[in-house]
């Protein structure tokens, strides 16, 4: 916040600088004497609602996520996954992980979870997007996804253009969970929707098999 520069390199690195400026724009410090570092169990006090701020890595080591109190609800940023409206169906929302570079770490991710679950919210707001209930299972869904995830990437490690097999072994994941959850949309649907979300998550899956062989 006071120097963004390392993140925006890093953000740049990802999407490349002609995606950042077109979506964000270009960031520009915070004084130093308005910044608060907000360690896990640290709360704001918003006259008298208090935000809880929780320690959540797995998606990123430096994520927090914020309980309301009042709300009984939690802002999770990533750490809760993506849902989608396009996927919603009779049975509710879709869920899956993000796995985005570079520091995915599923045992983390999973603790992290079952964190906030054990605050028994009775809602999720996910960055990406909005307000999610139905709390409990879509929990032990995105725990199931994580495992997944973690299955496709064990297959693909050490096979020849890995990136290539990570790519396809998440469209194939995400197409059958889509089906199970009662999508009805075809593959050219699912890669409209998904397909930066699986190619950024095929990355971030390389750079923890790397970092798991390191």
């Amino acid at each position: 916040m006071i120097d963004p520069s390392q993140l925006w390199a890093g953000a740049m690195a990802v999407y490349g600088e002609t995606v950042m400026e077109q979506a964000y724009g270009r960031l520009r410090p915070i004084p130093q004497e308005r910044v608060v570092e907000a360690p896990d169990g640290h709360i704001v006090d918003l006259r008298g609602r208090l935000l809880h701020c929780i320690d959540t890595p797995g998606h990123a080591r430096h994520h927090l996520a914020i309980y309301d109190s009042y709300a009984n609800a939690c802002f999770t940023g990533d750490t809760f996954g993506l849902s989608y409206r396009e996927f919603d169906t009779d049975q509710g929302p879709f869920i899956l992980p993000t796995t985005t570079p570079v520091q995915f770490d599923p045992d983390a991710l999973h603790a992290s979870i079952d964190r906030l679950m054990a605050l028994k919210p009775e809602a999720m707001y996910l960055t990406h997007y909005g307000r999610v209930e139905d709390v409990e299972r879509l929990g032990a869904k995105l725990h199931a996804m994580i495992d997944a995830t973690v299955a496709v990437s064990r297959q693909a490690d050490g096979v020849p253009d890995r990136h290539a097999r990570l790519v396809e072994g998440l469209t194939e994941l995400y197409a059958a969970r889509t089906t199970e959850h009662g999508w009805n949309g075809d593959l050219a649907a699912l890669r409209h929707w998904l397909g930066m979300d699986i190619e950024l998550n095929a990355q971030g899956l390389g750079v923890w098999l790397d970092r798991q062989r390191a």
